[in-house]
């Protein structure tokens, strides 16, 4: 039986799919960056994903299969498919993976860089062409030393890959931003100083899906004083729009100690906060994708709460899918604490007679109010990702 998240994914895809490249708008604006070429990202040598790379070479073209593991303890495998001809792109900055020694990485993609690519961003490649720059993120060792973090390396070649794209691969399509931590800041920071003071960018930017950050606004209204002109996601066919949200379960002890690292309000202006599957508000199941391969980066690092998706690896079926999912087990919700922190509430609904695992794995033994961070991503994954093709589809549908 094909589910509902996945026929609306299979529907969009062949949406997205039917028409080429050729039938792309006629447009009303100025292109921004024109002649502009990068010396790092005018070749595909600085790019994990980009259409001009070979499949052995793109990362977002690995096997993205997925095994449904079910309460009753049967599974179902999912092949994965990527879009034909998709009409759109997503443009992704990962989050901070990188050891190297020093403030700012280099420009050669580790293990780190390359899980955090296939385990958020290539998925999307459902219904868009993926272009995903390696960049000089700020390093891990920078993030945690007793000195402020400087961002404005990394953030320099986030604007050059994208410029780069705009000027030569764009070529009038409508994009999506996907980021996450220092991804989402540096997106975050392209939004406020590059789209909102360009008209054909603006018209342009499909959505931002920007997770595990805080981006703030004032109660009632749906811009703030960081984004002047990128609204809140409120329904799925909403273009030009931001979904954010930072994750916490609903058990988690820090909270309740006024601790969170994210979701905080700032000077008056409260984070948002917008559940992929319920934008409206309320609570819905999290559709999530989760690696069958540990983290080889900040594995050793999480809290292990669960060994896969079954309570009993050693009894269980064995996963022969690079990815699987868990349905029904994590639910969410947008709430605000008594401590005015905005977050995604994560419940999982375990059940110790069944055979899945009770638990999800997501939070950092060392750092405080962090939550699941780690999985802001991972858990909601099919949400997102089905989400980003209905607003897409909604753009192609108002050009």
């Amino acid at each position: 039986m094909v589910r509902p998240v996945l026929a609306l994914l299979l529907i969009t895809s062949l949406l997205l799919g039917a028409c080429s490249d050729g039938d792309s708008p006629q447009e009303s604006t100025a292109v921004p960056f024109a002649g502009y070429t990068s010396d790092l990202y005018s070749g595909t040598r600085h790019w994990l994903c980009h259409p001009a790379l070979g499949a052995a070479e793109n990362i977002c073209a690995a096997n993205l299969d997925s095994t449904r593991v079910y309460a009753d303890g049967t599974t179902e495998i999912e092949p994965f498919t990527a879009a034909a001809e998709p009409r759109v792109d997503c443009f992704y900055v990962y989050p901070t993976y990188s050891t190297d020694p020093g403030a700012n990485s280099d420009l050669n993609e580790g293990a780190g860089e390359i899980y955090a690519t296939l385990s958020q961003a290539a998925r999307y490649s459902q219904f868009c062409r993926l272009f995903v720059p390696v960049y000089r993120q700020t390093t891990i060792g920078a993030l945690f030393s007793a000195e402020a973090p400087d961002f404005s390396r990394a953030y320099i070649d986030v604007l050059d890959s994208f410029k780069q794209y705009i000027a030569n691969d764009n070529q009038g399509r409508g994009f999506v931003l996907i980021g996450h931590s220092q991804g989402s800041s540096h997106l975050r920071r392209l939004i406020a100083e590059e789209i909102e003071t360009d008209d054909y960018l603006l018209q342009h930017l499909i959505s931002a899906h920007l997770l595990g950050t805080s981006i703030t606004k004032p109660e009632g209204v749906e811009t703030g004083s960081e984004f002047r002109l990128v609204p809140v996601c409120r329904t799925a066919d909403q273009i030009g729009c931001v979904v954010s949200y930072a994750t916490f379960r609903d058990s988690d002890p820090h909270l309740a100690a006024g601790q969170a690292f994210f979701g905080a309000a700032v000077n008056g202006e409260r984070a948002i906060c917008t559940h992929p599957a319920a934008l409206s508000g309320g609570r819905a199941n999290l559709s999530g994708y989760f690696p069958l391969s540990p983290d080889p980066v900040l594995g050793a690092l999480i809290i292990k709460r669960a060994d896969g998706p079954f309570a009993d690896a050693a009894s269980a079926p064995v996963i022969t899918t690079p990815f699987y999912s868990l349905p029904g087990l994590v639910s969410g919700e947008c709430v605000v604490d008594s401590n005015g922190v905005s977050y995604l509430e994560a419940t999982v609904h375990a059940d110790v007679n069944d055979p899945r695992a009770d638990d999800i794995n997501g939070e950092f033994m060392f750092g405080i109010g962090y939550g699941l961070h780690l999985v802001d991503m991972t858990l909601a994954l099919g949400d997102l990702v089905s989400l980003g093709a209905v607003e897409a589809n909604a753009w192609l549908q108002n050009q």
